[in-house]
């Protein structure tokens, strides 16, 4: 068989095998789909979501939660999760004493935080936390190319960051703000919480220097 006999016949195989077999082609018919080569994952019991289902009396496929259970990654203590006091009133002060002793006490637990904070927050601000990452310093190489919007991480030793309170920061983490993303989904709740407890050491740490924001604050 030459080259061009093998690529028809070949061809022709990928049609016959690609189309509902019929009567004229090979004497009998199939209402099933076009061949599918693993044949037990396309067709398994499953349920489609928002579908009928005979199984459940109640006629729904999908189920309801059992009253009571919370997720393995999910925290119970709304107040913790969210950063605020258990009223929702207001911010949480400081990092809950419950974080902090999952972490194994407050060294582990700023220990752990500078670790998260390197993997996550010092590429945009920095490892002093003064908003010089290598991504600030790579936009600002950008922007002076006319290449890229003006984006500026920001300088965690400003004053008004200095003394928002640790809930609130937190919730920052967790959720972003302007053109910082979300970290709930990449970090998990007690490390955003260890990453808090860090900022402040390091806060505390660059205003004990000279020429700091508030260099008179006693560290």
């Amino acid at each position: 068989m030459n080259h061009r006999s093998f690529i028809t016949a070949a061809l022709l195989g990928l049609v016959v095998t690609g189309c509902r077999p019929c009567d004229s082609l090979v004497g009998w018919q199939s209402a099933d789909a076009p061949v599918v080569p693993i044949r037990n994952m396309y067709n398994q019991p499953r349920v489609q979501p928002q579908a009928h289902s005979e199984f459940y009396a109640d006629g729904r496929s999908m189920r309801p939660q059992v009253e009571g259970t919370v997720a393995r990654e999910m925290e119970p203590d709304l107040s913790i999760q969210a950063g605020r006091t258990a009223d929702n009133a207001d911010w949480l002060e400081s990092v809950p004493d419950e974080v902090v002793a999952r972490l194994g006490g407050f060294p582990a637990t700023l220990e752990r935080g500078q670790a998260r904070y390197d993997i996550y927050c010092a590429p945009c601000h920095g490892q002093a936390g003064k908003g010089d990452g290598m991504v600030a310093r790579r936009n600002e190489a950008l922007v002076a190319q006319n290449r890229s919007a003006t984006f500026a991480p920001s300088d965690l030793h400003d004053e008004r960051l200095r003394h928002i309170p640790d809930g609130q920061l937190y919730a920052t983490i967790t959720n972003g703000i302007r053109t910082m993303p979300a970290y709930k989904h990449s970090v998990p709740l007690d490390d955003r919480w260890a990453i808090v407890a860090y900022v402040r050491a390091l806060q505390l740490s660059q205003a004990s220097r000279g020429g700091a924001a508030n260099p008179e604050q006693t560290p």
